[in-house]
């Protein structure tokens, strides 16, 4: 009798194993504040879940490193992939790979150059970049002429790696704002990337600062470089007063800084959301469920007077 039960408890636990749904997951890079909140994110899910294991690889900003982990992972058996591109202009061998395969393949966060002609199978979960820099450079817009200066204001842009969408969108959105009859006032002096970088931006936006041009407002592609060009204010004796400041992805420090009366402007991306809502998309696709293509997730604009509503 014990023999029995011993084998039928051995055939529930196996059984128990093989139901397990086992996920690849690849991000671009660990050290980078937001996609720490997506990570964290995913964490936080996957508990809530049975039945579902998340195998998480940095990239560490190679791509070459990333597309060995999507292969690794094909290899090992997972039941899907989820992948943070580091180059979005190099998805479509990702995709390729995960096809030949048959594994489930989902996008986030970062937008692949092949969205056109993804694979059956394959999603992008992520926030419409549209929205994004459209609503930060807007209030920026705003705010200037709130300070009187409809007459005329000059700015600079912090960009992110150039090979990545979110950052050629959200560039586009602020120069197509400026570009309005109600903010064709501000004049672009300067865009360069800073890689998503607060050091980078820190440096760049020094050199800027001692090239003596005087300038109204300043945005940045992510939080990281808006906060990296406030360290490099007020390390220049500039009164943040004067100079509007604009991000996005509203994370702790960016959330922190406008409570300081640094920060003007950010836009909530909801990287916990979408770092949550890729694992669902990739279990409705192991399932064979229809699933859309592209999964967004809204953007929220963040400013002084409604911080309140973000600061949990």
């Amino acid at each position: 009798m014990k023999k029995l039960l011993l084998t039928a408890g051995l055939t529930v636990l196996m059984g128990t194993s093989a139901m397990a749904q086992q996920i690849g997951v690849s991000v671009a890079r660990f050290d980078d504040n937001g996609l720490t909140v997506m990570r964290n994110g995913m964490a936080a899910h996957e508990k809530t879940l049975d039945g579902v294991s998340l195998q998480v690889e940095d990239a560490t900003d190679d791509v070459a490193k990333q597309l060995d982990q999507i292969n690794n992972f094909i290899a090992s058996g997972v039941d899907a992939i989820i992948v943070n591109a580091v180059d979005t202009n190099a998805t479509e061998a990702m995709s390729n790979a995960a096809a030949a395969a048959k594994v489930p393949l989902v996008y986030v966060n970062r937008q692949p150059v092949n969205m056109d002609t993804l694979p059956d199978g394959q999603a992008f979960v992520a926030s419409n970049e549209i929205e994004s820099g459209t609503l930060a450079a807007f209030r920026m817009c705003q705010d200037l002429r709130a300070q009187g200066k409809s007459g005329g204001a000059t700015a600079y842009m912090l960009m992110g790696q150039l090979s990545n969408q979110a950052a050629v969108q959200r560039s586009k959105d602020f120069e197509d704002v400026i570009g309005m009859d109600m903010c064709n006032f501000i004049t672009l002096i300067d865009k360069q990337t800073a890689n998503w970088s607060r050091d980078e931006a820190n440096d760049l936006m020094t050199n800027w600062i001692s090239s003596g041009e005087p300038f109204d407002a300043v945005f940045g592609n992510n939080d990281e470089m808006a906060l990296g060009a406030i360290q490099a204010l007020k390390a220049a004796g500039i009164s943040m007063d004067d100079v509007v400041v604009g991000g996005v992805d509203a994370t702790s420090d960016a959330l922190l800084s406008m409570q300081a009366g640094e920060m003007d402007v950010t836009v909530f991306q909801d990287l916990a959301g979408q770092g949550a809502g890729s694992i669902d998309t990739a279990i409705a696709l192991i399932n064979g469920e229809e699933v859309d293509k592209t999964v967004f997730i809204p953007f929220k604009l963040v400013t002084p007077e409604n911080i309140g509503d973000f600061l949990q």
